[in-house]
């Protein structure tokens, strides 16, 4: 069943859209499926044979996903290579370079921070204004395949992968096994299509947690494949080492895709709701077509927009055909400008919002466990305390002590690690772990840890901001309204 899975596991393109534990999916065609799968397969063995003979990359730090040069300490965090390290190239390197990137080291690449044609806060106004496209190709991008895949999933998230219809997705969270609810990582679950009558899940984690999260899989998935019982469930997993991966964001992302997709398909991009994939080719230029591409809606700015998973050998001539659109509609933006934009849209960024010791109930994440799987025994890692941790004390349960929370901060922004004080006593309460200048509500915002019962919107409280109290307001998340396409246009 092994050496079977192997020859059958396919490299299909891929990703997801976040947050959703319940989407509906408009699916492609079972011979489109298939199709792609076959193609995408072959540019896979070609890619992995080229690739053959190109160094390793060092290890990347624990720090995580996007850097966020708007702040000097988050910016020193997120640059989680040495300069003596080797850094990767995404397949956009050279594009980059030849648009004016600034490129800094992050998660063991080589990464724009910002474009000589924009700031971080003008790129950010523009996302939400018009479309910008994030190079997101230093994500691992990961294929579980076997009979035992949703079920092995399923014990180390607390995720529903056997509910999963195909290309349905939901973000969930990678779960240690001492039991302890405390969070390895953050990571996007989308089914495929089944193969050869196998599962076929496509899992995204973190840059900088690649070598953390490669042990993590690998001492578990070995545990999976031992266990006495499991010979029909094996589990197989494949890195998609050099593929492209983008993400088209902003109000003009669907009229700029819809531009570039060979509608021979008859793909109707108004008919992909948020959370939803279809496998679907784009015209490079000329009479050139692109292989069968994974396109989800969905993202991590808050705006409506889709991600794209590409052959490296296409990825520079797909990004090409979306920056024809024009500069008034279309721009590159970095590193920057996504750290701010997912600030604005209350999404955490691991190593900073999440890390080993919190738990998803810790990080206002409960909604990513599906209510059949609230309890004790459902068969995740930590299900017993995150269970407790689901109810409150005045049920019987354990609770939280700490509460995820945004904050607007008065006078200067606060930074990762600013301390949050009673305003009664000056006790500290809490601990801001993401902040910023927010481009849209040119107000301060925060995103910290706080004591459960000063949690509640308007709760005022001080910020120390370089040893000096600023006023702040809980406030609920997130900051911006998201715009997510789901049939209906958001107000």
């Amino acid at each position: 069943m092994h050496n079977a899975l192997r020859s059958a596991t396919p490299a299909s393109a891929l990703r997801s859209a976040w947050r959703s534990s319940s989407l509906s999916l408009s699916l492609s065609s079972p011979h489109t499926a298939h199709r792609a799968t076959a193609v995408l397969l072959s540019q896979r063995r070609a890619l992995s044979l080229s690739q053959s003979s190109r160094p390793q990359r060092n290890a990347a730090s624990h720090q995580q996903l996007h850097a966020a040069p708007l702040f000097s300490q988050q910016t020193r965090n997120a640059s989680s290579s040495s300069p003596s390290e080797a850094l990767d190239k995404t397949p956009l390197y050279d594009l980059h370079l030849a648009h004016g990137a600034k490129m800094v080291p992050f998660g063991g690449f080589h990464m724009p921070v910002l474009y000589s044609s924009l700031s971080v806060s003008a790129s950010h106004v523009f996302t939400r204004e018009h479309c910008s496209i994030f190079d997101v190709s230093h994500m691992v991008q990961r294929l579980f395949t076997g009979a035992g895949a949703a079920a092995f999933l399923q014990r180390v998230t607390p995720s529903g992968a056997e509910g999963l219809e195909a290309h349905r997705s939901t973000l969930s969270t990678l779960l240690h096994a001492d039991s302890s609810g405390g969070i390895v990582d953050d990571t996007i679950i989308t089914r495929l299509p089944d193969i050869h009558g196998c599962a076929q899940f496509y899992v995204v984690t973190n840059a900088a947690c690649r070598d953390k999260d490669d042990a993590y899989f690998a001492a578990e998935m070995d545990k999976w494949n031992a266990e006495a019982g499991h010979g029909a469930l094996q589990v197989v997993q494949e890195q998609l080492g050099g593929w492209g991966l983008v993400a088209l964001q902003g109000p003009e992302s669907e009229a700029v895709l819809d531009h570039i997709l060979d509608h021979t398909a008859k793909t109707d991009l108004k008919k992909l709701l948020f959370g939803q994939s279809i496998y679907s080719q784009v015209k490079l230029g000329g009479m050139r077509v692109s292989s069968p591409l994974l396109i989800s809606r969905g993202g991590y700015t808050g705006e409506d927009g889709f991600e794209i998973s590409i052959p490296a050998s296409e990825t520079v001539a797909v990004t090409e055909a979306l920056l024809a659109a024009g500069p008034e509609k279309v721009q590159l933006a970095g590193l920057g400008a996504r750290d701010s934009l997912r600030l604005e849209a209350g999404m955490c960024l691991y190593g900073h919002d999440l890390n080993d010791a919190t738990t998803p109930v810790e990080a206002g994440l409960s909604w990513i466990i599906p209510k059949e799987r609230r309890s004790a025994d459902a068969g995740f890692y930590g299900a017993d305390v995150i269970a407790k941790q689901l109810t409150p004390k005045s049920k019987g349960g354990s609770g939280v002590q700490t509460r995820r929370i945004g904050l607007i901060v008065e006078g200067a922004p606060a930074r990762e690690g600013a301390e949050i004080v009673s305003r009664a006593d000056a006790a500290k309460i809490g601990t801001v772990t993401s902040g910023c200048p927010s481009p849209t509500l040119g107000k301060n915002i925060a995103m910290g840890y706080i004591q459960d019962g000063f949690h509640k919107a308007g709760t005022e409280v001080d910020v120390l901001v370089r040893g000096r109290p600023r006023k702040a307001v809980v406030t609920k998340m997130p900051f911006v309204p998201t715009k997510y396409w789901k049939g209906i246009a958001p107000a």
